[in-house]
């Protein structure tokens, strides 16, 4: 028999074990800037790694309690996907905010021109981003959150039902969880993702929505090179 501190567990531990991992690493950042370390100095290169590994670890690890079905109204979803990544580049591509050129930036000459090695980072990059993100943080936010504060006993809510309070709390947090630069786009993602829980009441709905808009972001990078948006 699972009990509910598992459960609760299943749901919670991967982003916050990503959370953790993410504020570590920008800890070290800031605090070895301008050492002659370059994994200190850019500890995202196996930070984000590390993320992908440890994250997909347990979100293998906790799998069974997530329940995933088929993706409900497919079109809806898709059509939110793109209208987020509209979203997200908006500032820059359609208002003339500066570009976002700063950030973790693959380039083969970080490794001294080794293919394999920038070749398996870039791989891991797209797994993070494309895979392990949008399963922990809708998991979390969705699957959760959006739950529990309608009752405890989340599990016993149906995905995507209606409460204004936690619409409207989920809705700040997943904007401040991407405080910064990307922290207004975060609030309407964050807004439009459970619309998609709301119309579809599927979980695998969510993550869809959120591992399409985070792929086509990821073509999007590579091909602008605005790193700032990883």
């Amino acid at each position: 028999m699972t009990s509910e501190s598992q459960v609760r567990k299943a749901f919670i531990a991967p982003f916050f074990i990503f959370m953790l991992l993410l504020g570590m690493g920008q800890i070290i950042q800031s605090f070895f800037e301008g050492g002659r370390s370059v994994l200190l100095v850019s500890p995202q290169y196996w930070i984000f790694p590390l993320q992908t590994l440890i994250c997909g670890a347990l979100l293998v690890r906790y799998w069974p309690h997530y329940k995933f079905t088929r993706p409900a109204k497919p079109a809806f979803t898709l059509f939110i996907a793109v209208l987020v990544l509209v979203i997200w580049v908006s500032p820059q591509a359609f208002f003339g905010e500066a570009p976002r050129m700063d950030g973790f930036n693959p380039n083969p000459t970080f490794f001294n021109n080794n293919r394999l090695l920038y070749a398996a980072t870039l791989i891991l990059r797209f797994v993070r981003l494309v895979v392990v993100v949008p399963l922990l943080e809708e998991v979390f936010w969705r699957g959760f959150l959006l739950r529990d504060l309608i009752s405890q006993d989340f599990t016993k809510i149906q995905v995507g039902t209606f409460s204004a309070v936690s619409f409207l709390v989920v809705t700040a947090f997943f904007g401040l969880a991407h405080f910064g630069p990307d922290f207004w786009p975060a609030i309407l993602t964050g807004a439009l993702y459970n619309l998609v829980a709301y119309r579809t009441r599927s979980l695998s709905s969510c993550v869809l929505a959120h591992a399409v808009t985070n792929l086509i972001l990821g073509l999007y990078i590579m091909q602008t090179k605005q790193w700032g948006f990883w």
